[in-house]
């Protein structure tokens, strides 16, 4: 009886431990899985808030009724992915993020790509999907080459619309901003002499090769990664909002230059990627971006890949 009061008195005596605190932050944004004999290594540079209901080329009550099935809302937290393949003898980062040019929920691939195992000295080349902002602003830190030992490609039709500066002077006000972080963030690797434009679909390392798609900007690009009988497509900004643009790909987004454009060279691609179970990867997908597609109906069912961990 003595030993249950001593017990008793010892656990009134013991201060009440506090609740856990909200961690708030998750893991580091990468993930990883092999395409053929290549490394292949999604990077996570954020997530922006983008009114959708407004940008999508549909009446607002659609766009809101369409996201409500799939328990999202406008504005829509969309993610910005980045792809980092590893060729065994090169080491290739495709698109980079926002840099500083969108605020503080972006601007993480420096971050992830540490994170991922890898040093920005070790990437040897740079491919650009487009010149948006969201995409190449991370090129630069203060002004510097944060990749200094990369080259950095894209198609020379993009290169000949961003970085002229007769053309963003006849660009409209709220399009200007554009223009001037293009020309920013290449402006170090083009006094460099490490920007090399290509011209059209281009084969630029064994396994990757670039491929026209243009109707977002006026030389959108996608990649083709071929190893070991896989293929992946990373597919930049053919598509921005998942819930509505796989069932009904004809809807475009007001970012797009060229509305008619944007769609057939979505529906192109997709119809392709459907037809050879090439994996694609999406910039604004939800990260890490990557899966399959099936036609279905008018539009197509996002299969996304697995979870892995190597093994």
């Amino acid at each position: 009886m003595k030993h249950i009061l001593l017990a008793a008195a010892m656990l009134a005596a013991t201060p009440a431990f506090a609740a856990a605190p909200l961690a708030k932050t998750p893991a580091p944004g990468y993930f990883r899985l092999m395409l053929g004999d290549f490394e292949i290594t999604p990077l996570s540079d954020g997530t922006v808030d983008l009114p959708v209901d407004k940008i999508l080329q549909q009446k607002a009550d659609k766009t809101t009724a369409t996201l409500a099935k799939a328990h999202l809302k406008a504005p829509l937290e969309t993610s910005d992915n980045a792809y980092l393949v590893n060729t065994g003898s090169k080491l290739i980062l495709i698109d980079t993020g926002a840099g500083v040019f969108f605020g503080p929920t972006l601007g993480k691939i420096q971050a992830n790509l540490k994170a991922a195992g890898y040093a920005p000295e070790q990437v040897d080349e740079i491919y650009l999907t487009h010149m948006h902002s969201d995409h190449l602003g991370g090129l630069v830190a203060q002004s510097k080459p944060a990749f200094p030992n990369a080259v950095v490609r894209a198609s020379k039709t993009e290169a000949d619309h961003w970085l002229s500066k007769e053309k963003m002077d006849k660009a409209p006000a709220d399009g200007k901003d554009n223009f001037k972080n293009a020309q920013a963030a290449l402006e170090p690797y083009v006094k460099a002499g490490k920007f090399k434009p290509f011209d059209g679909d281009a084969a630029l390392v064994p396994g990757v090769r670039a491929q026209g798609g243009h109707g977002h900007t006026p030389g959108h690009t996608t990649y083709v990664i071929e190893s070991g009988g896989k293929k992946m497509v990373a597919i930049g900004d053919l598509i921005h909002v998942a819930a509505v643009q796989f069932d009904e790909p004809a809807v475009t987004v007001g970012f797009d230059s060229d509305q008619k454009a944007a769609a057939a060279a979505r529906k192109k691609l997709f119809d392709a990627a459907a037809k050879d179970g090439a994996l694609i990867g999406g910039a604004h997908l939800p990260f890490p971006g990557l899966g399959y597609l099936r036609t279905e109906g008018k539009g197509y069912r996002f299969v996304p890949v697995n979870y892995t961990q190597m093994r």
